[in-house]
């Protein structure tokens, strides 16, 4: 079985991690970043500098959780 976790080379505050997440996240991020006009760089950079604890990856899947919540409130 082929895996849905995806690994991507992001360089943040010029040094370059690897974020694994799953393929649908990935997905995700990038719809978010494209309605707000700025790269998945730049909204991974901004999730960093806000995240309390925990790894990068547990703050992005948490931040696409809470965006797709928070979306869900304003619908009838």
């Amino acid at each position: 079985m082929k895996s849905l976790i995806v690994r991507r080379s992001i360089i943040i505050d010029g040094h370059k991690t690897q974020i694994s997440l799953e393929k649908a996240v990935w997905t995700d991020l990038k719809k978010i970043a494209r309605g707000q006009g700025a790269t998945v760089r730049r909204l991974v950079s901004e999730i960093d500098d806000t995240r309390k604890q925990g790894s990068l990856s547990s703050a992005i899947r948490l931040y696409v959780l809470e965006y797709f919540r928070t979306l869900g409130k304003n619908d009838p």
